[in-house]
Parts: structure tokens; sequence; C-alpha cells
């Protein structure tokens, strides 16, 4: 069994990597991408969820609520970096995962993630289906991330769970 995450920890994990220095700053629009992607990726490499709370299709694409309620008061503007993140909180396997979904997704803007998962079946079909707020099931993003994960990403998931890598 997978380890169970808080979608803060992971979104504290995803804000200790960024650096303001060069420019690497996300906001709420797109650290609540990133965490849909790490949900998703997450779901076909752990067969199980990264973290419990639900994400719902809104406007501006997936939402993690409890994350965007939490971090609402920064608008639109950066969210603050994390320096205090404890990297044993969180398996090898799981940072692998993690560091995979930033290295890739993270070099979108908000907008351009925004863009990209209104293409994708888990926002449109739970948007088109039920409207704003509808919860994005997790039979959904695993129908679809089992579609765009590569099966041997999740063999060495399971290599790196095992501490064979």
């Amino acid at each position: 069994m997978a380890k169970a995450y808080r979608a803060i920890d992971v979104a504290r994990y995803f804000l200790a990597k960024t650096d303001a220095d060069v420019g690497d700053l996300i906001s709420n629009l797109k650290l609540q991408k990133l965490c849909y992607y790490a949900q998703g990726v997450g779901l076909v490499a752990r067969n199980e969820p990264m973290f419990g709370e639900e994400i719902q299709a809104w406007l501006h694409g997936p939402v993690v609520p409890v994350l965007w309620r939490h971090f609402r008061e920064f608008g639109s503007a950066a969210l603050p970096p994390v320096d205090d993140l404890e990297l044993d909180a969180y398996t090898p396997a799981d940072r692998r995962v993690l560091d995979d979904v930033y290295e890739y997704y993270g070099q979108y803007s908000a907008w351009r993630l925004r863009e990209m998962t209104h293409g994708e079946a888990p926002w449109a079909d739970a948007y088109g289906q039920g409207g704003p707020n509808t919860t994005i099931d997790l039979d959904s993003l695993h129908r679809f991330f089992s579609t765009q994960v590569a099966e041997t990403y999740a063999k060495r998931y399971e290599q790196i769970s095992r501490g064979e890598a």
C-alpha cells in the first residue's frame, strides 16, 4: 500500500521546488493544475490516489477546493516558496513522481496548463455533464492517465518502492 498524503503535502512539495531568482514562480491556478497532474500520474503509477481530497471541474480547469481556499488570499500572485520541506516525509518513489510532474508540467504557464486540462477527458466530461464544481472522479482520472503514462513508468515506480533502484 502506497503512502497517503494530503493535498497540501503535494502542494508544499511543488512550492519547495520554486526558485524566484530565476523567475520560477507558481500561482494558485498553476498549483491546482500541478496537483491535478500529480494525482493523475500518481494514480496510475501507485494504483491509488496521491491524496484523498477531491478535485472538482471549475471554469478554469481542475481545482482541489481545499487548496484553493488555503491559497486564495494570494489571488493570481505568486505563492510563497516553501523552505522547510521534510523530504523524508515523501517516499523515494513518490518524490520521483512529483519531480517528474514538476519537470514536465511545471515548464508551462498557468494559462497553458488551464488550456491543456480543458482538452482532457476528466475535466471536459465532469464539466460538460455536471457543470461547474462537479467532482472529477478517480475512475475518470485513471482511465485518462492510463493512456498518458507508460506501463514501464508504473513498473519503475514499483521497483523504486521496493528499493530495487
